[in-house]
């Protein structure tokens, strides 16, 4: 799956179905020592074209990206940056 295909997708917590929002822009933390991708960041909210806030989501945190949503578990343990 390529980075670019996540975006329209609808984010849902495991744990209590809730939505959490919708991905557009989304920016991609990346470990510099390793490479590897350390999560998501979401804007949530928009006022005069910037986000209001943001959420960081880790990658750990992200169970199953299917064709219309991503499914994470932990949502209270997401970060609002």
């Amino acid at each position: 799956m390529r980075f670019s295909e996540l975006s329209g997708k609808e984010i849902v917590d495991l744990n209590n179905g809730e939505r959490i929002g919708t991905i557009g822009p989304t920016d991609m933390v990346i470990d510099p020592n390793t490479g590897k991708i350390e999560g998501l960041v979401i804007p949530k909210g928009k006022r005069f074209g910037k986000a209001k806030e943001e959420f960081y989501i880790p990658w750990t945190s992200i169970r199953k990206i299917g064709p219309a949503i991503i499914i994470v578990e932990n949502h209270n343990s997401l970060k609002t940056t």
